[in-house]
């Protein structure tokens, strides 16, 4: 999976399932990771192209990030 860490992994799956943007706290416990850790990787998935943030402080997957988990 082009070398993303299993919490990356783990947040990209938690944001796929979600209907909405949602902030770090939401993908946090969507996916067991503390939030403060999410808000770190975040920037690196963001950075990637593997998620987008069309309102401040909220994300959503892209479908860069949905092919990754494929």
């Amino acid at each position: 999976m082009s070398g993303l860490t299993e919490e990356q992994k783990n947040i990209l799956k938690a944001l796929k399932n979600m209907k909405e943007p949602v902030g770090c706290k939401e993908i946090g416990e969507a996916s067991n990771i503390p939030w403060r850790t999410v808000m770190t990787k975040l920037r690196g998935l963001k950075t990637s192209g593997y998620i987008e943030s069309p309102v401040k402080g909220k994300y959503i997957i892209t479908e860069k990030g949905k092919r990754v988990l494929v």
